[in-house]
């Protein structure tokens, strides 16, 4: 599982003009689920998601996670994370699951989310979606698990 999380001062996604998940500061997440992935990927990747220390301290120092500070959690579906871009000029997709697993760790992650965070928003599976954010810093980092 692929967790591309950023740093926002805010962000929100929407599909078809309405929004479907909105936050202030916190973390933009957008989340590839692999073939070999299971709820035990993303349970490990939402402690790290959670716990990644990328907001600063009185210092002024990235020492603070998203579960100490509070801020939002904004969730979107991006199967083209798990692209294999290796070779030639056009992505292979063999690596992501199939749509119908991927929804269904998509959701669990969610569900899971939002049983130990106060604030988790999400985008929608399969949907063109539209996203926009203001990247805090910027900071963006690539986890994986």
């Amino acid at each position: 599982m692929i967790g591309l999380i950023q740093r926002v001062a805010t962000a929100s996604v929407s599909v078809d003009e309405v929004t479907t998940g909105a936050i202030g500061a916190g973390i933009m997440l957008l989340i590839g689920v692999e073939r070999a992935d299971d709820e035990a990927n993303a349970t490990r990747l939402l402690q790290r998601v959670l716990g990644y220390r990328i907001f600063a301290d009185s210092a002024g120092r990235m020492n603070l996670s998203l579960a100490e500070t509070g801020g939002g959690l904004l969730v979107v579906p991006q199967f083209t994370l798990a692209a294999d871009t290796s070779k030639g000029m056009r992505p292979g997709f063999s690596r992501a699951a199939a749509p119908g697993e991927g929804k269904r760790l998509y959701d669990f992650f969610v569900e899971q989310a939002r049983k130990t965070h106060p604030v988790v928003e999400q985008g929608v599976f399969g949907a063109a979606m539209q996203v926009s954010l203001v990247n805090d810093g910027p900071v963006t980092f690539r986890l994986q698990v």
